[in-house]
Formats: structure tokens, sequence, C-alpha cells
């Protein structure tokens, strides 16, 4: 399904995907941020995206729907997110923590932004240790912007065959 959704990247889908984000429905709305997050290959709609998910993630109280969101910022990479990133950082849920541990170093910037790597240090001493751990994982990586291959000596990082982080 995601590969079909970047392939498309037209005005349909994206108007679709919207409204689903303004569904009473929870999955609907889970479903309309994965695919925000995933429309197009090189997302064409990006300025009228950001909002969308902006105001699902200062507007929603569903732990599942602000995780999707969190990955789809992730997934978008755009430093615009970063204060809505920082923000779910402190969530009370782990999930949205976990979420927001994945999408800080995609959307921190390069060089880093000081205020997301404060928050991601955070989000490594947090009690839950899946979130300790990728916002851990994150730093080691150097966050911002750097790839997998890049944190490694030599330039070569295994990815697990890209099972743990995005290309």
């Amino acid at each position: 399904m995601i590969t079909a959704l970047q392939e498309r990247g037209d005005v349909e889908t994206f108007t679709l995907a919207r409204r689903l984000c303004a569904s009473e429905a929870t999955a609907e709305r889970v479903l309309g941020a994965d695919i925000l997050g995933e429309l197009g290959r090189d997302r064409p709609f990006m300025d009228r995206t950001l909002p969308v998910l902006r105001c699902l993630a200062a507007n929603e109280t569903d732990p599942r729907v602000l995780y999707a969101v969190l990955l789809a910022f992730g997934h978008l990479r755009d430093r615009r997110a970063l204060p809505s990133v920082i923000e779910l950082a402190e969530h009370t849920h782990p999930t949205v923590r976990y979420g927001a541990a994945y999408a800080l170093p995609h959307v921190m910037g390069d060089p880093p932004d000081p205020a997301g790597v404060a928050a991601l240090h955070r989000l490594a001493g947090d009690p839950d240790d899946d979130v300790a751990d990728w916002a851990s994982l994150g730093l080691t990586l150097g966050g911002g912007g750097r790839s997998a291959a890049d944190a490694v000596p030599g330039g070569e990082g295994d990815d697990i065959g890209g099972q743990v982080l995005d290309p």
C-alpha cells in the first residue's frame, strides 16, 4: 500500500486523506495520517500536509492517532514539524513518546536544532525502555539528517535489511 501511495501523489488521494484526518473514527484518522506521511515520492503536498498534521498533533487525544502523526512527521522530514514533535515528546502515553523519539532525528534539521537534541536527550532517559532505546539510537546516529551509513566509521551501516532505520 505504501508503494502505491508513493507512486500516486495526486490531489484526490490528498483530499481523501485530509478528510480521513477529520473523521470521528479513530481508525480513519490513523489512516489519514499514514497516507499523508507517504503520499507522493517528491511529497507534492508538503505545504498542505503539514498544517493538517500539526492540527491533529495539537488537538488529538488518542495515542494511536498521535503516534501515526509522529510517524508521518518523521517520513516527511520537514523541520517545520519540530515544535509539534517536541511538544508530543512530553506526552503521558509511552506510545506517543516512542513516536516522538522516532520523529525527532528526522525533523531536527542539519545541523540539528538544539531544542530537538535536548528533547531527544530527555527521551533517552525515559522510564519506558522502548522509548529510551529509540531515543538513544537517534542520538547515536547523530539525528538531524545523518544517515546510518554516515554514523558508522567507514560509511557503511547495517540496517538489518532496512527494518530499523528509514532511508
